[in-house]
């Protein structure tokens, strides 16, 4: 019962918030948590009070850092890497989605379909040893290697001694053509000769450079008060309070697992509803072996989640408002379902109003395209209409 009381107490910190919040008047606006006695002094809503800033992505001292970024951004617009030359990392995180995933599943190397949603990558270096859906990655460098020799790229094989021999001959043979032999030797002047470990290192550090602070809520957070609307500050106080968006997607990672060491991991019913029990997707208990995590996944941060559609670790859900929907009514009944979850009695007023403060959460950089890198067009994606009427 770890990961369930860490929940708990998660919740009570996210929703400290929650009892200050002031008694709403009606229409769409926040909904506060007083009690209505008289007498009672006006509370403080939490779009009036502190809120949250990003701390700045903290890292050890590496005076080949900013070589070995130069050498993976390369690397990570390649097809060269995969086992069929047809995909790059670039393929399942492309600027127009937000950089997650376009398809409900993932597209792998050789078109075939994979298990679960490819997630965002704004401030992925930020995750504490919790890499994936269900976190079984400790650091970004295996979730890289896991990537490259799985099934997204395809470049290993049946067994971890075969796949690493695979990925060792693999990058030397990169290391060797002419455009990579001089990053390489900026990158790892003492690495002969090059393995896999070096373009896996590479790759995350230039994974690290993509950090998202200069949303509008962040702007907000520093003082810049019409940096939201009134729409979206009555969403700020619904997300939480009343809405309790905050017990999985706290401010200001806007993922409550994102500033947990192992990461935190919640069963909200997706995937479950009419799946037979042996054929769901167990989620972290197949990491954990426990069964309070059976079909627990980590919450993904809310950060430009209006551009990164569709939705949950099976992109089961194409739009925002029917995810906004289904998580403020308490998610999907199963025999797991995370005790935290409930229906709030939102309104369509205060659904819409929580979407408006979901927009004030979109990243305004991108990630910055060779202009050899794989496109929409060229990488080989089942088209979802649904996509478009999202944005």
């Amino acid at each position: 019962m770890k990961l369930r009381t860490l929940a708990l107490v998660l919740s009570a910190v996210a929703f400290a918030g929650c009892k200050k919040e002031e008694k709403a008047t009606g229409g769409s606006g926040s909904a506060g948590s007083g009690s209505g006695s008289g007498g009672a002094a006006p509370q403080t809503k939490p779009s009036e009070g502190p809120l949250p800033e990003l701390p700045a992505l903290t890292l050890p001292d590496d005076p080949k850092r900013a070589d070995k970024i130069a050498l993976g951004k390369v690397l990570f617009f390649d097809k060269r890497l995969s086992g069929h030359n047809d995909r790059s990392c670039y393929s399942c995180h492309l600027n127009e989605d937000g950089t997650g995933g376009h398809d409900p599943l993932a597209i792998g190397s050789g078109d075939k379909k994979l298990t679960r949603h490819a997630p965002t990558l704004w401030n992925v270096g930020y995750w504490k040893n919790a890499f994936y859906w269900d976190g079984r990655a400790k650091t970004l460098e295996d979730n890289v290697k896991g990537a490259w020799g799985g099934g997204n790229m395809g470049a290993g094989a049946d067994t971890p001694e075969k796949t690493a021999e695979l990925l060792d001959k693999k990058a030397g043979e990169l290391a060797a053509l002419p455009d990579y032999k001089k990053l390489f030797a900026a990158a790892f002047p003492a690495a002969k000769p090059v393995k896999a470990a070096e373009v896996n290192q590479a790759i995350a550090e230039y994974m690290r450079t993509f950090v998202c602070k200069d949303t509008a809520y962040d702007k907000f957070q520093a003082g810049d008060k019409a940096a939201l609307n009134d729409q979206q500050k009555a969403g700020l106080d619904l997300f939480l309070g009343k809405a309790q968006c905050g017990v999985c997607h706290a401010p200001p990672f806007f993922s409550t697992a994102m500033s947990q060491d192992g990461g935190v991991y919640f069963n909200v019913g997706i995937g479950t509803q009419g799946v037979p029990e042996d054929k769901v997707d167990i989620g972290r208990k197949k990491v954990s072996n426990q069964d309070v995590d059976w079909a627990a996944f980590k919450p993904p941060s809310l950060r430009n989640v209006t551009k990164s559609p569709p939705y949950f670790h099976d992109g089961s859900v194409a739009k925002l408002e029917d995810a906004v929907r289904l998580m403020t009514k308490g998610g999907i009944d199963n025999k797991n379902k995370n005790p935290l979850l409930k229906d709030n009695g939102l309104n369509d007023g205060e659904v819409g109003a929580l979407i408006a403060f979901l927009g004030a959460l979109e990243c305004q950089g991108k990630i910055d395209v060779p202009a050899a890198a794989p496109t929409k067009s060229d990488a080989k994606t089942e088209k979802k209409p649904e996509k478009k009427k999202t944005k």
